[in-house]
C-alpha cells in the first residue's frame, strides 16, 4: 500500500484496488498541536466507535466504508473506506453553548451568524440545534467559523441547504441514542464528500470523543464547563496553572502527565461503552 497522508490523528494509505485505509493512531490533538504521549486504545475505540455509529445512521445519510476486514497489522484501527471528493467545509451542529460557540456569543449574541436568545450560559441548551460551519484551515492553523451565507457562496444555495439537512439530521439522531444512554451530546463535527456517483457520503469519523462533545445527563449543570467524555478534560488541563503552558506563547504544550493520559483513556472506554453497550475488552 502507499501511504499517502498522515494528520493529526489518522494515517491513510491507497490500496492497489483503488480503495483508501484509513488508519486511527492514538495520537490526540488539542488547540492544533498534536500531544505526547497518545492514549492508549484511542485509534480503537474511535475506529470500533465510528464503525457502530455509521450503523446507527445508515437511513440518514449513506457512509464512505467498505470493509473493517484489514491487514493484521492494522486490525481493530483500520477500514477500507472509498474516495471521496471532500466538502470544503467543516459542519458543525451544536444543541448546547459551549467552547468556542460560548466565545461568540458572549461576543456577539451570535453563533455563526444565528441570533440567539439573550441570558444562555456555558452549558445551556439551544432553543433547538444549530448548524454553525467552519472553514476547513491547514493543519495548524485555525478554523474560522463561517456563517450560512458564506457556505452558500462557497459550494451553492442547493448544496448549503443539504450541509445543513445532513448535519442537524446526523445531530438529532445522535442526540436521541445518546440520551437513552444517559448522556447529553453538546455538538459535534462531521465531514461530508461527494462519491464518484456525486451522491453527498458521510466519511472520516463519526459521533466520537475526538469529534463530539459528550456531557453525563445526570451531571449537567448549565452556568460552568460540563464534565466530559471527550478531549475536553485534556483542553481543560492544558489551559490548567498545573500544566504551566501559556496558550499565547507560541510554545508547543509539554507532555501530558500518566495521571491525565489514564483518566483520559478511562473517559473514551467510558463513551464507547456507554454508547454502544459493549465491552471494551483491552
Amino acid at each position: 500500500m502507499k501511504h499517502l497522508h498522515s494528520g493529526k490523528v489518522r494515517d491513510l494509505y491507497e490500496t492497489d484496488d483503488g480503495l483508501l485505509l484509513m488508519v486511527a493512531s492514538d495520537r490526540i490533538s488539542a488547540f492544533d498541536y498534536v500531544l505526547e504521549p497518545g492514549i492508549p486504545d484511542k485509534g480503537e475505540i474511535l475506529t470500533r466507535l465510528s464503525l457502530w455509529w455509521f450503523d446507527q445512521l445508515k437511513d440518514v445519510v449513506p457512509n464512505h466504508v467498505v470493509s473493517a476486514d484489514v491487514p493484521a497489522e492494522f486490525a481493530g484501527r483500520g477500514v477500507l473506506v472509498r474516495r471521496l471528493r471532500m466538502v470544503p467545509v467543516e459542519c458543525v451542529a451544536r444543541g448546547y453553548l459551549t467552547g468556542s460557540g460560548l466565545v461568540d456569543y458572549r461576543r456577539e449574541g451570535v453563533v455563526s451568524g444565528v441570533p440567539l436568545p439573550p441570558g444562555l450560559t456555558d452549558g445551556s441548551r439551544l432553543p433547538e440545534p444549530i448548524f454553525t460551519p467552519s472553514t476547513k484551515a491547514p493543519m495548524g492553523e485555525h478554523d474560522e467559523p463561517m456563517t450560512f451565507e458564506q457556505v452558500v457562496a462557497a459550494v451553492g444555495p442547493d448544496v448549503a441547504e443539504r450541509l445543513r439537512r445532513i448535519t442537524l439530521d446526523v445531530y438529532a439522531r445522535g442526540a436521541e441514542i445518546a440520551l437513552e444512554r444517559g448522556i447529553i451530546l453538546a455538538d459535534t463535527k462531521i465531514e461530508l464528500g461527494w462519491d464518484a456517483e456525486g451522491e453527498l457520503t458521510l466519511g472520516d469519523e463519526v459521533l466520537t470523543p475526538d469529534s463530539s462533545r459528550f456531557w453525563p445527563l445526570d451531571l449537567w449543570e448549565p452556568g460552568h464547563a460540563q464534565p466530559s467524555f471527550d478531549k475536553q478534560y485534556v483542553r481543560d488541563w492544558l489551559l490548567s496553572p498545573e500544566s504551566g503552558w501559556d496558550r499565547t506563547s507560541g510554545e508547543a504544550p509539554p507532555p501530558l502527565p500518566d495521571e491525565i493520559v489514564e483518566r483520559t483513556r478511562k473517559r473514551y472506554v467510558e463513551a464507547f461503552e456507554r454508547l454502544t453497550g459493549r465491552p471494551f475488552r483491552r
